[in-house]
């Protein structure tokens, strides 16, 4: 009788891991999965700017252009340990420099690294993961263009069991949507492109919104506001409720995209303040779509943990 138990505990035991190994397993774009497209570095520079890109991987107080010395070295303190962005200059060794296009792509909007392993959703593809393929393919063009950094960038400093990748394979199919952005057709083209704007490439919910216990966005309080993942404080709430942008008008809101200057006429300091930087490289028209999205977002009262 103890035998058979034995035997039907190992049946088991194999069963549950070859279930484990399944749902784990990376999803990934195939060569197929790409447009056909001639990649764009100019364009690439202005995804560059949309997608914050140097705000976490040039070295912590870069100014300037060694903002484009994408060096990594900034470190996130969570309650899942400390992420430190990696060395993405087009080195080949330290950095990306070695990547395909398929394997940016893959990285970019799956979380996947070029080895198969999954990246920690520290990195934001989470909202990546809804670029278009002809954005992030002409993101990588301009990349290649910028500095080379022969240093790598340190490891994260992450203990059990968050150190064992294959389990965010799990986190992935309980929190990730990797769908495809779709226009609403009840908005306007303006209030798309905002939308395109600010959850695909800006990335705004990954800061602006609370989190759940395993660290995954809560989406039914998008924008609502969060603690400060940089460490002390919180974001602020970016919805149209009175604890958010209420009194603000999209007017207000592009403005301050672009200045860095409140309508009471005070200044965005922070994490806020290099967003500031990017989005003042944006057109005109884009600053004005995305106040006009964040305009039309359902209001939320400030978080509970503010």
């Amino acid at each position: 009788m103890l035998r058979q138990l034995i035997k039907i505990g190992i049946v088991l035991g194999v069963l549950g891991l070859g279930v484990f190994w399944y749902l784990t397993m990376p999803q990934q774009l195939a060569a197929d999965d790409l447009p056909a497209h001639t990649a764009d570095a100019e364009r690439g520079e202005y995804i560059f700017a949309a997608g914050g890109c140097s705000s976490c991987h040039a070295a912590p107080g870069a100014k300037g252009d060694d903002k484009l010395i994408l060096a990594g070295g900034l470190r996130f303190e969570t309650e899942f340990g400390t992420f430190i962005a990696p060395n993405i200059s087009p080195d080949p060794n330290a950095g990306i420099g070695s990547w395909s296009p398929l394997a940016f792509v893959n990285a970019v909007t799956r979380g996947v690294s070029p080895d198969g392993a999954h990246y920690y959703p520290a990195f934001p593809y989470t909202s990546y993961s809804k670029a278009k393929l002809t954005d992030v393919l002409d993101l990588k063009a301009y990349m290649d263009t910028l500095p080379l950094v022969s240093d790598a960038a340190p490891a994260n400093e992450v203990g059990f069991p968050f150190n064992v990748r294959r389990g965010l394979g799990l986190w992935k199919v309980l929190f990730a949507d990797f769908s495809a952005f779709e226009d609403d057709s009840s908005q306007s083209e303006q209030v798309n492109r905002g939308a395109y704007l600010v959850n695909a490439l800006g990335h705004c919910g990954e800061c602006h919104t609370p989190r759940n216990p395993l660290g995954a966005i809560d989406r039914n309080l998008a924008f609502a506001g969060a603690p400060n993942p940089d460490g002390e404080g919180f974001i602020p709430n970016i919805t149209p409720h009175s604890d958010g942008l209420g009194s603000w008008s999209a007017g207000d809101i592009a403005y301050a995209l672009e200045s860095g200057f409140t309508p009471d006429f005070d200044s965005l300091g922070g994490s806020m303040a290099a967003v500031v930087e990017n989005t003042a490289k944006l057109t005109t028209e884009d600053r004005d779509a995305i106040a006009a999205y964040l305009k039309s977002v359902p209001e939320h009262p400030k978080t509970q943990t503010q």
